[in-house]
């Protein structure tokens, strides 16, 4: 159980530290760059005026700047 709350509150810390303009891949692998945030849902642009919602909980990792 220990393990376990530990990546759960990594988690909860990745999902706070979010903000427009930030790159981030989903948990299905597509990767983009957040462009509004709204309650529990993200918008991302994947690709030049290709936009798509997720969900905050789907993000599962933070790529550093310029990376996409």
């Amino acid at each position: 159980i220990r393990p376990q709350n530990k990546r759960v509150k990594e988690h909860n810390k990745l999902i706070d530290s979010l903000s427009n303009g930030t790159e981030v891949v989903v948990s299905n692998g597509i990767m983009g760059k957040i462009i509004k945030i709204k309650d529990d849902i993200i918008e991302l642009e994947i690709s030049k005026g290709v936009n798509i919602k997720v969900r905050k909980s789907s993000i599962t990792t933070v790529l550093p700047k310029g990376s996409i």
